[in-house]
């Protein structure tokens, strides 16, 4: 791609970013959606150009705004869960709207109308939740947002004993720049992370925590602050929570852990830690300041 290919897609991926912004925080499931949800004339304008570019660039604008859009949306609701094939029809909704643009058989008004209608139904299939909590809400909603917090904040919450850790460690939804991961290896411990939007890092895994295969016998301490278990506990007190799939997952995470490994994590999961057979798992549970919630400690015995 030549200087000015470079040019003609940064310009586009701009655009994109400034598009999601306008819409940032709107509330798909809000009776104003037609008026609410539309294309910025920056849009439009670049619409006009979508012909001058190639196929390959193309399909990377188009995994662009894939996902992008999907980082909007875990930004306005943290419980927000999309496996492979929601990530897929996601895709194909943008790679559509593509199609739409380069044919330009309707007016854009009509194109926007389709592409708004096709996220509410693709948001409605694959979080149900989603409608219940934001049908009656305004046309801005208030987000259900995750905190990337410092590495001091987390260690502090998990009052882990850096000294005493074990390795490798993994921290299950490190956030995007992995800051405990980053503090860990500078301490000269093999730490990794993992988290749907992990920047790029040969030691941070951008994937989802189902989709993760953890092994056996493999981590001497897992972390995971207000991570894993606060998701859990969403599903958990859900009527149509996968708490089942939260469950088998949590089981999964234990059986990675070495002999003499620990899974730490915040806050407290009481339904299910009543149920581990105490033969296998030694837990320690500590008050966590002023907050409302216990620091969790599971080490396994055997």
């Amino acid at each position: 791609m030549g200087e000015k290919g470079i040019d003609k897609m940064n310009d586009f991926q701009e655009n994109i970013d400034r598009q999601i912004e306008f819409n940032k925080a709107r509330n798909l499931f809000c009776s104003e959606i037609n008026s609410s949800l539309r294309f910025i004339p920056e849009t439009i304008l670049a619409i006009e150009k979508i012909k001058e570019i190639d196929t390959t660039s193309k399909n990377l604008l188009i995994d662009y705004v894939t996902n992008k859009a999907m980082e909007e949306f875990c930004r306005v609701n943290q419980y927000y869960s999309f496996n492979e094939k929601a990530k897929k029809d996601l895709r194909k909704i943008y790679a559509n709207l593509f199609l739409s643009f380069r044919k330009r058989k309707n007016p854009i008004d009509v194109i926007a109308k389709a592409h708004y209608e096709n996220l509410v139904n693709w948001l409605r299939e694959t979080n149900p939740f989603a409608e219940k909590i934001f049908l009656s809400k305004d046309e801005i909603i208030e987000t259900v947002a995750c905190s990337e917090y410092s590495h001091t904040l987390q260690i502090e919450i998990l009052q882990i004993d850096i000294n005493e850790m074990k390795g490798p460690v993994i921290d299950i939804g490190c956030g995007m720049q992995g800051n405990l991961v980053t503090h860990l290896r500078e301490k000269g411990i093999e730490a990794y992370g993992i988290d749907r939007f992990a920047r790029n890092d040969p030691f941070l895994i951008k994937s989802d925590w189902f989709e993760y295969e953890f092994g056996k016998n493999k981590w001497g301490t897992i972390i995971s602050n207000l991570g894993f278990s606060n998701h859990f506990k969403h599903h958990h007190y859900r009527n149509d929570g996968d708490f089942i799939i939260y469950a088998k997952k949590y089981m999964d995470i234990l059986n990675s852990l070495k002999i003499g490994g620990c899974f730490h994590y915040a806050p407290e999961l009481d339904f299910i830690e009543q149920y581990l057979d105490e033969s296998k798992y030694q837990i320690t549970k500590r008050s966590v300041g002023r907050y409302d919630f216990k620091a969790l400690k599971v080490k396994r015995l055997k």
